[in-house]
């Protein structure tokens, strides 16, 4: 009986723990059940997370796009452009800038008193008075159409010359401008002076927020006269030095003679290659004229070019005179050993130049001459 009862309390005893077996499996089971949860729980957070992050950056992506449409020129902001620079081309047709003013009148009072060359600068002083307040072109020959842009970084180019050529076209329409533009091939000019090359753009990126507007119409007569010399020079025995670069000068202004319609003014650079020599001569002629060179040699060989222009005797238009230079601007640029070029910009007396600072709204907030 008592070896009944002990084999009875060990199947009980086997039997309790055959439970707490059970009971640890079921609670082994709810920790995995319960890791599996977390880990569920986790996956789902971390997928929230790229939802989210996605999210925000296809936001970005839709502000990215929405910021780069408003770089793009509002509507109204293109109209006051053209406006701005159908007025700059009127202005610049018909209007002489101050400085040029200023110098040509000078140069009437040095004039000897009924002399041909007085009589010269007298009808220039009317055609100047006529022009400006006819709001009519100053010379028939309206010229190559040049801009020269200052601008900040992230300015749109294209945008730019396609609002400018549409304001190209109605300044032609409306006579400030003659139509000059001629496809070269086949002679045709029906083209309301657009065409490869034409206008010519010029950009220049500037620290600033704002945007300088620079136009220059040259016209033919003065172009045809500009000259290009490759020093040494050897019919002129013009050295590489100032003093041969001075010799090359003063006989393309006795071949000019009054060809270029004088009294002109002189663009000139010193070094650089045949096309950048050419380029920034011109852009010499964008500085006023009662400014000098900040390079003391060239200063004092921009005055001494002058004077002794003035002493040959050519005068206003080839009839003589005291008054063959209005002005000479000297310009250097880095050059290769072997190369050493001086290139001459002849401009006219009608010398057509102004310039523009746009405001935020692209009015015009300053006449740059």
């Amino acid at each position: 009986m008592a070896k009944k009862k002990k084999v009875t309390k060990k199947k009980v005893t086997k039997k309790k723990a055959t439970k707490k077996k059970v009971a640890k499996k079921k609670v082994t089971k709810k920790k995995v059940a319960k890791k599996k949860a977390t880990k569920k729980k986790v996956a789902k957070k971390k997928a929230t997370k790229k939802k989210v992050a996605k999210k925000k950056a296809t936001k970005k992506k839709v502000a990215k796009k929405k910021s780069s449409k408003k770089k793009a020129l509002p509507i109204n902001l293109k109209k006051q452009l053209h406006d701005s620079i159908l007025e700059l081309i009127r202005v610049t047709s018909t209007v002489i800038p101050n400085d040029v003013q200023k110098v040509i009148l000078e140069a009437l009072e040095r004039e000897k008193k009924g002399t041909t060359a007085e009589y010269a600068m007298k009808i220039i002083e009317a055609n100047i008075k006529l022009a400006k307040n006819k709001s009519q072109p100053m010379c028939q020959d309206t010229g190559t159409i040049l801009f020269f842009v200052e601008h900040p970084a992230g300015f749109h180019q294209n945008d730019f010359k396609k609002v400018v050529n549409k304001a190209v076209v109605e300044a032609t329409k409306k006579g400030y401008l003659r139509q000059n533009s001629v496809d070269t091939l086949t002679g045709a000019n029906n083209t309301m002076n657009l065409g490869p090359g034409h206008p010519s753009f010029h950009f220049h990126e500037h620290g600033k927020k704002s945007i300088d507007v620079k136009l220059m119409l040259k016209g033919g007569g003065c172009e045809n006269v500009g000259a290009q010399y490759s020093l040494p020079h050897v019919p002129l025995d013009a050295g590489r030095d100032l003093d041969g670069v001075r010799k090359v000068i003063l006989e393309a202004i006795v071949k000019a003679q009054g060809k270029g319609c004088g009294p002109g003014v002189l663009g000139i650079t010193i070094g650089g290659d045949r096309g950048a020599g050419y380029v920034d001569s011109k852009e010499q002629l964008l500085r006023k004229l009662d400014d000098h060179s900040p390079i003391k040699e060239l200063a004092d060989l921009e005055k001494d070019i002058v004077e002794t222009a003035n002493k040959l005797g050519i005068g206003p238009m080839g009839f003589g005179g005291k008054t063959t230079l209005l002005g000479c601007k000297i310009g250097v640029l880095n050059r290769l050993p072997a190369s050493y070029f001086v290139s001459i910009s002849y401009m006219c007396w009608a010398f057509r130049r102004q310039g523009i600072n746009l405001g935020p709204k692209n009015e015009i907030k300053k006449w740059l001459y």
